[in-house]
């Protein structure tokens, strides 16, 4: 393993004088240059942010261009593998957070989509439950008058002592009627 490259291994060339433009294929050759020598430890650095292999070689590609156009643009030539590796770094970062937001998308609609199913019920829970308020109305039907006339006050949301004063019964006898029809409805719901 080669360790880090200094300035000068990286920068093959110097330019001509000040504004005077490079050489013909100068700029390509310097940046073929540093690709065939830092590719592989960069795509290792991006492959560390969790991306795959197509997007990393992507980012590497990026990286080389955009180092291309800092080049022609005459920008200065120090810590050029710094530089390559700050722009790894900032695109790995942007792919990664582009990678969530689009697994995060699609994890959302794919909730959604399941909880736009159809949420009627199936054939066989409509037959269950069809089943249940038949039993349920059998063992209310059976209960005597008073009972159920005990039970249909206390459904509408009257109280204990308006069931009794309403039907002219004690509070005892609400009470255990109401506890006794409770306990059968409770058995056959419970088949």
């Amino acid at each position: 393993m080669r360790g880090p490259l200094s300035d000068s291994a990286l920068e093959p060339y110097q330019p001509t004088a000040a504004g005077s433009p490079d050489p013909p294929g100068a700029l390509e050759s310097v940046v073929i240059g540093l690709f065939d020598r830092l590719r592989s430890g960069l795509l290792r650095y991006v492959l560390s942010f969790g991306l795959s292999i197509h997007d990393g070689e992507e980012i590497v590609q990026e990286v080389f261009l955009s180092l291309f156009r800092h080049l022609q643009l005459g920008r200065p030539r120090k810590n050029l593998y710094g530089w390559v590796f700050r722009a790894a770094h900032n695109l790995a970062l942007k792919q990664h957070s582009r990678n969530r937001k689009l697994h995060d998308t699609v994890k959302f609609e794919a909730g959604l989509a399941e909880r736009q199913l159809d949420p009627a019920p199936t054939a066989e829970e409509q037959l269950a439950r069809r089943q249940r308020q038949e039993r349920l109305l059998a063992v209310l039907r059976a209960l005597p008058e008073q009972d159920q006339r005990c039970l249909r006050l206390r459904a509408e949301g009257l109280g204990y002592r308006e069931i009794a004063q309403t039907l002219g019964v004690s509070l005892g006898t609400v009470s255990v009627t109401l506890a006794r029809s409770l306990a059968r409805l409770a058995r056959a719901d419970e088949r």
